[in-house]
């Protein structure tokens, strides 16, 4: 085979397998990047519905115990970092559950800025 057609040959099999690396890689990200997961209660069970993809990565969310979050005049407020969620804010989001949710970033409890905040019914 002539040089140029093997170095023709060669830049076809690297741009070929570029491409299947990359789709593969594209293929992991959507997989496995802004993937929603069911929600559970206080006891790890399912609950039946799903966190919204906009909130949660697979491991963002999680149930919010009774004293983790209150209700002031400004908002919701995070106990453990002391964050304030307008009510009007668009992160909010209806929880189909009786206690909170809240999304972070990793699902680290710690975090300063929520993602979501899946509210219950108040009762109002």
């Amino acid at each position: 085979m002539p040089p140029e057609e093997l170095s023709q040959r060669n830049m076809i099999i690297a741009v070929t397998i570029a491409a299947v690396i990359g789709l593969f890689c594209l293929a992991t990200a959507f997989v496995t990047g802004a993937q929603a997961h069911e929600a559970q209660d206080v006891n790890g069970q399912p609950l039946g519905w799903l966190y919204g993809y906009e909130c949660c990565s697979g491991v963002d969310c999680s149930v919010s115990g009774d004293k983790a979050i209150s209700e002031i005049p400004e908002g919701y407020r995070i106990e453990i970092t002391g964050e304030v969620i307008p009510y009007g804010d668009k992160r909010i989001k209806q929880s189909r559950y009786e206690f909170f949710h809240r999304c972070t970033p990793g699902g680290v409890a710690t975090a300063p800025r929520s993602i979501c905040l899946y509210v219950p019914d108040r009762g109002f």
